[in-house]
C-alpha cells in the first residue's frame, strides 16, 4: 500500500545507527505518538539491501559509524533510489559541525539534528518529513493517473483515426474498382497492376515497407476514371483533342479525390494517381515530368499498367501476348519507361514470374505465345 493511502502512522521507518540505545530511544519516542511500523540496523553496509526490502517512507541516519559512515551511506542510496523517487534522510549525529552538516545535506539529506535532541523536535521533524513524502507520492500517483488515461485515450483516439482511415482507403479502393469496371469487365486490372509493381518494387530491392504500401496505393492509379464521361472511356477508335483531354484528366481527378490525407496509403496513392502516365523523357501528362523528377511509385505503376493493358481487351483492341507486351515495352526503354525499372521487369518476364502472375487470367488471342 502506497504511503498516499495509509494513516501517518503507519509509514515505514528506518533507523540507523551504531549504537542501540540510539535506536531504543528513537523507538520509544516515535512509538508514543503511534508510529509502529519501524525497522532497524546498527550495520550501514545493510542499508541498501534494507532500502529493498523494507522500502522506507523516510530513513533516521547517524553519521559517525564503523564500516560505511552516514556520508558513504547517503551516496549508496543516490545509486539506487530512482530519480523520481522522494526519500527523506533525517541525519542524527553529535557532530554538529557545519561542515559535516553541509556535505550531508549535499548528499542528499533532508534534515538534520544534534544529539542529544528533543523528543518533541525529532517528532516534528519526522512528521513533516513524512507529510512531504505524502504529498510527493499523491502528486506522483496523480500525474501517473493522468499520463495513463492520456494514453488511453491517445490509443482510442489513433484507433479511430486508423478505423476511419481504413474505411476511406477501403472506399476508395471500390470506387477505383468501380471506376475499373466500367472498361473492364473482370475488373481484375487493379489487382494485377499492384501485384506487378509491388515484384518490380522488390526486384529494385526497395525497403519491404515501402513495397507492401506501393502494393496497396497501386490499385488507386486510376480512380479520377469515375470523371471521365463514358462516351470517352468506351470510345471504339482514335480519340479527338477534347476527348484526349478529358482521358487525361482522370490523373488529376485521381489526385484530388485521394488529396489531403495524412494517411500514408492515400499519400502514396495520390503520387501514383499522378504522375503514372508522366514519361521518362518528360513528354508524359500532366506536368510533363521527366526522369528521376518522377516518383518512383509512378514510374513502376506506370510500366505495371501499361503491361496489363496490352495483354487484356479493351474496348479499342484485343489482348496481346506477353512477349509482344514485353517487346513493346523494352522498346519504350527510355522515352516512356525508366530504363532501370523495365530491365527489372525484364528479368521478372525470362525469370517466368510474369507468367505464373497473369498467363490463365489472359486470352491471348493472337501473336506469339509466351
Amino acid at each position: 500500500m502506497a504511503l498516499s493511502d495509509r494513516p501517518s502512522q503507519d509509514a515505514r521507518i528506518l533507523i540507523v545507527d551504531d549504537e542501540e540505545p540510539n535506536i531504543r530511544l528513537l523507538q520509544q519516542i516515535l512509538g508514543t505518538v503511534g508510529y509502529t511500523c519501524i525497522e532497524s540496523t546498527t550495520d550501514p553496509r545493510q542499508v541498501v539491501d534494507l532500502y529493498r526490502t523494507f522500502q522506507p517512507d523516510v530513513i533516521l541516519l547517524d553519521i559517525k559509524m564503523p564500516y560505511l559512515d552516514g556520508h558513504q551511506v547517503l551516496e549508496q542510496l543516490k545509486e539506487v533510489v530512482p530519480d523520481d523517487e522522494y526519500l527523506p534522510v533525517l541525519v542524527l549525529t553529535s557532530d554538529g559541525s557545519t561542515p559535516t552538516k553541509q556535505r550531508a545535506l549535499s548528499n542528499g539529506a533532508n534534515d538534520f539534528l544534534t544529539k542529544p535532541f528533543g523528543t518533541v523536535e525529532v517528532r516534528l521533524r519526522v512528521r513533516n518529513l513524512l507529510e512531504t513524502r505524502l504529498l510527493h507520492c499523491s502528486l506522483r500517483e496523480h500525474n501517473q493517473l493522468l499520463e495513463q488515461r492520456v494514453t488511453e485515450r491517445t490509443v482510442e483516439l489513433l484507433k479511430r483515426t486508423n478505423e476511419l482511415e481504413e474505411a476511406r482507403a477501403e472506399i476508395l479502393e471500390r470506387l477505383a474498382r468501380a471506376a475499373e469496371f466500367r472498361d473492364d469487365a473482370t475488373g481484375l486490372h487493379t489487382r494485377r497492376v499492384a501485384r506487378t509493381a509491388a515484384l518490380l518494387a522488390e526486384r529494385l530491392g526497395l525497403p519491404p515497407d515501402q513495397v507492401e504500401l506501393i502494393r496497396r496505393a497501386a490499385p488507386l492509379h486510376d480512380v479520377g476514371k469515375i470523371g471521365v464521361p463514358d462516351a470517352v472511356l468506351l470510345k471504339k477508335g482514335s480519340l479527338n483533342r477534347a476527348d484526349t483531354e478529358a482521358m487525361h484528366s482522370h490523373t488529376v481527378i485521381g489526385a484530388e479525390i485521394l488529396s489531403g490525407s495524412r494517411v500514408a496509403l492515400l499519400g502514396m496513392g495520390r503520387e501514383i494517381a499522378l504522375t503514372h502516365h508522366e514519361w521518362w523523357d518528360g513528354s508524359g501528362y500532366p506536368s510533363g515530368l521527366q526522369r528521376e523528377a518522377i516518383p518512383i511509385s509512378g514510374r513502376l505503376v506506370a510500366v505495371a499498367d501499361v503491361y496489363d493493358a496490352l495483354t487484356h481487351v479493351r474496348p479499342y483492341k484485343e489482348a496481346w501476348s506477353l512477349a509482344e507486351a514485353v517487346a513493346e515495352i523494352e522498346r519504350r526503354s527510355g522515352t516512356h519507361f525508366d530504363p532501370y525499372v523495365v530491365a527489372a521487369f525484364v528479368d521478372l518476364f525470362h525469370e517466368g514470374q510474369l507468367d505464373e502472375l497473369l498467363l490463365d487470367e489472359i486470352p491471348v488471342s493472337h501473336g506469339v505465345t509466351p
